[in-house]
């Protein structure tokens, strides 16, 4: 007779592309984020918050394949609202609200929202389906001024944070300018600009890729396609040999300053009127930002830049990170871009009929703060709780006492719960918990109304550098009277 398994146990695992945050990962995520929000906060943008399902409907025609509306993103089929689906980015429900509320909201709206967003994607190497996004827009300003403050706002951000001048730069560009060149080369018809948007959509995504693909890529899939390492094939713009030598001639204009690239820019748009008119709001741009000094030590025009979403209908920017770091086989390569973003007048419109001006930008959360754990600039207090350890279980309302103590100080700490039987495991359970401090009393100590406080990250460096002779000088365990009990804590915990 077969043995009856009883019933089939889960796996014990997260679905591919998929990830959990631990402590240290959330508190330095967290006060990264908030020093961000005081950047934004000084600017004058108020936070909100938005539902991480939308209508698909809602989340538009960006989306790599509006015939499969769950390409792309994890969207369902909900029998009384349609398709749903989990936020692709924070911007399309920024504009489903600018809609919804536009006679609640002070318009210009200037709002930054944090929180994840999912893509229903392949996954790799650092390539997930949920990750973090930061986001900070206006809606309702017609003028590049927003542009502008948007692009200084995101250089603070980034020194706030702890990435210093030199180690980043905010480049700027203008899709005007793109299809001012993109005319030049015949992709575009300002009669009917429905022709050909096919493969002026496949162009604005293979140029976004320069950086990763460099410029026998980018060619490749403006041309008749790519095949890449995998063997998978992706189909092209199939733009001719001059008209590929035309945008890439726009991605390489950029000169020795300002001045040269706007002059470049400028030849290569040649009569395009939406083309000039893209250059001149650079020079705006440029302008603004030179008065608020924000130099091109910070941020630059840089033709290259061009983002791939097709939302987009003036300025765009990026923010790269210049330093270098090693990748998985040693090799030195740089960081490169944590932040993104530009115009988008036309995305409120598809819900009022009415052209309402935007402009915002979207950090990636998580690769900026894989950037700051790099050059070990991270700002956040990850150390654990003080552990008060149990010597005695028929005391256990004095070490909850001390505990309580210490957190109306202001100091975290919490009373060792596990089995107490074994004081070595307590140790071990405040080592595995970064904890900076053990707070230790047996009925000896509480008759003589001391405590033992034992300085685990001391104790830990003299173990590992220490002398005996420096050892017995800088003990990390001593006795003090239970009264001092607070003080002799925060004296270890501020470094004393």
């Amino acid at each position: 007779m077969a043995r009856d398994k009883g019933p089939r146990r889960p796996k014990a695992e997260t679905p591919k592309g998929f990830r959990d945050y631990f402590g240290s990962d959330v508190t330095e995520r967290k006060a990264m984020l908030d020093r961000i929000a005081e950047v934004y906060h000084r600017h004058g943008f108020e936070p909100l918050e938005t539902s991480a399902v939308e209508t698909v409907e809602a989340l538009g025609k960006f989306l790599p394949d509006v015939d499969r509306p769950n390409e792309g993103v994890f969207a369902w089929k909900d029998d009384d609202a349609g398709w749903l689906a989990l936020r692709y980015d924070l911007t399309a429900p920024l504009a489903r609200v600018a809609a919804q509320y536009r006679n609640d909201l002070p318009f210009p709206y200037r709002r930054y929202a944090m929180g994840p967003v999912w893509r229903n994607e392949k996954p790799g190497p650092g390539r997930f389906r949920q990750f973090y996004q930061c986001d900070a827009d206006t809606v309702g300003a017609p003028t590049v001024a927003a542009d502008a403050e948007i692009c200084g706002m995101l250089s603070e951000a980034l020194e706030e944070v702890g990435i210093p001048r030199g180690d980043y730069v905010v480049r700027v560009n203008n899709r005007k300018v793109l299809n001012g060149v993109m005319e030049v080369a015949g992709i575009l018809d300002p009669t009917d600009p429905s022709r050909f948007e096919t493969e002026r959509g496949i162009v604005m995504r293979a140029i976004d890729k320069i950086d990763r693909l460099g410029e026998a890529g980018v060619r490749a899939l403006i041309g008749e396609g790519r095949l890449d390492e995998s063997g998978d094939f992706t189909k092209g713009a199939g733009l001719s040999q001059e008209q590929a030598d035309v945008v890439l001639g726009f991605m390489s204009a950029r000169g020795a300053d300002g001045a040269q690239t706007l002059a470049r820019l400028g030849e290569l748009v040649g009569s395009s009127e939406t083309g000039r008119e893209g250059v001149a709001e650079l020079a705006t741009i440029a302008e603004l930002l030179d008065a608020q000094g924000y130099g091109p030590d910070r941020i630059v025009i840089d033709p290259s830049v061009v983002r791939g979403l097709g939302y987009y209908t003036g300025p765009v920017f990026e923010a790269e990170l210049t330093f270098e770091i090693r990748d998985e086989k040693g090799r030195p390569r740089q960081f490169g871009s944590v932040a993104g973003g530009g115009r988008y007048d036309d995305l409120v419109k598809r819900f009022t009929g009415q052209t309402v001006p935007a402009t915002g930008v979207s950090i990636g959360v998580d690769r900026l703060l894989a950037a700051l754990r790099a050059k070990g600039r991270v700002q956040a207090d990850t150390r654990g709780p003080v552990v008060v350890t149990v010597m005695d279980r028929d005391r256990m309302a004095e070490y909850q006492a001390m505990a309580a103590e210490l957190r109306r100080a202001g100091i975290r700490a919490e009373v060792y719960l596990g089995n107490p039987k074994n004081f070595g495991n307590q140790l071990k359970y405040a080592d595995r918990r970064n904890a900076p401090v053990a707070i230790i009393q047996g009925s000896d100590e509480a008759a003589r109304g001391v405590v033992q406080i034992k300085d685990l990250y001391l104790g830990a460096k003299l173990a590992a550098e220490a002398t005996h002779e420096e050892w017995k000088a800088q003990p990390a365990q001593f006795e003090a009277p239970r009264e001092d009990l607070v003080a002799h804590v925060r004296r270890i915990l501020e470094g004393g």
